[in-house]
Protein backbone atom coordinates (compact mmCIF):
# COMPACT_ATOMS: atom_id res chain seq x y z
CA UNK A 1 0.00 0.00 0.00
CA UNK A 2 1.38 3.38 -0.93
CA UNK A 3 1.71 6.33 1.42
CA UNK A 4 -1.03 8.17 -0.49
CA UNK A 5 -3.38 5.19 -0.09
CA UNK A 6 -2.61 4.99 3.63
CA UNK A 7 -3.24 8.71 4.07
CA UNK A 8 -6.54 8.41 2.22
CA UNK A 9 -7.53 5.47 4.45
CA UNK A 10 -6.57 7.33 7.63
CA UNK A 11 -8.66 10.34 6.57
CA UNK A 12 -11.62 8.04 5.90
CA UNK A 13 -11.19 6.37 9.31
CA UNK A 14 -10.99 9.76 11.03
CA UNK A 15 -14.27 10.84 9.40
CA UNK A 16 -15.94 7.59 10.42
CA UNK A 17 -14.64 7.93 13.98
CA UNK A 18 -15.92 11.50 14.23
CA UNK A 19 -19.36 10.44 12.99
CA UNK A 20 -19.47 7.66 15.60
CA UNK A 21 -18.41 10.05 18.36
CA UNK A 22 -21.18 12.47 17.44
CA UNK A 23 -23.72 9.63 17.43
CA UNK A 24 -22.60 8.44 20.87
CA UNK A 25 -22.68 11.99 22.26
CA UNK A 26 -26.32 12.37 21.16
CA UNK A 27 -27.49 9.13 22.80
CA UNK A 28 -28.89 9.21 26.29
CA UNK A 29 -27.07 7.08 28.86
CA UNK A 30 -28.42 3.56 29.05
CA UNK A 31 -30.74 2.85 31.96
CA UNK A 32 -29.84 -0.02 34.27
CA UNK A 33 -31.49 -3.32 33.28
CA UNK A 34 -33.68 -3.36 36.38
CA UNK A 35 -35.18 0.02 35.47
CA UNK A 36 -35.98 -1.25 31.99
CA UNK A 37 -37.99 -4.22 33.34
CA UNK A 38 -39.45 -2.48 36.39
CA UNK A 39 -43.24 -2.64 36.33
CA UNK A 40 -43.36 -5.35 33.67
CA UNK A 41 -45.39 -7.67 35.91
CA UNK A 42 -47.54 -5.03 37.60
CA UNK A 43 -50.98 -6.43 38.49
CA UNK A 44 -50.07 -9.83 37.00
CA UNK A 45 -51.71 -12.56 39.14
CA UNK A 46 -49.34 -15.25 37.88
CA UNK A 47 -46.32 -13.19 38.94
CA UNK A 48 -47.92 -12.51 42.33
CA UNK A 49 -48.50 -16.25 42.80
CA UNK A 50 -44.89 -17.01 41.84
CA UNK A 51 -43.68 -14.51 44.44
CA UNK A 52 -45.99 -16.01 47.07
CA UNK A 53 -44.76 -19.54 46.34
CA UNK A 54 -41.13 -18.39 46.42
CA UNK A 55 -41.65 -16.73 49.79
CA UNK A 56 -43.36 -19.87 51.16
CA UNK A 57 -40.46 -22.03 49.95
CA UNK A 58 -37.85 -19.72 51.52
CA UNK A 59 -39.78 -19.59 54.79
CA UNK A 60 -40.01 -23.40 54.88
CA UNK A 61 -36.30 -23.73 54.07
CA UNK A 62 -35.43 -21.33 56.90
CA UNK A 63 -37.37 -23.49 59.40
CA UNK A 64 -35.60 -26.72 58.45
CA UNK A 65 -32.83 -27.75 60.82
CA UNK A 66 -29.33 -27.43 59.41
CA UNK A 67 -27.31 -30.59 58.94
CA UNK A 68 -23.96 -30.73 60.71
Amino acid sequence: MTVAELEKRVVSLEHTLEALRQKVDKEEPARPWWEQVRGTFKDDPIYDEAMRLGRAWRDAADKEPTQS
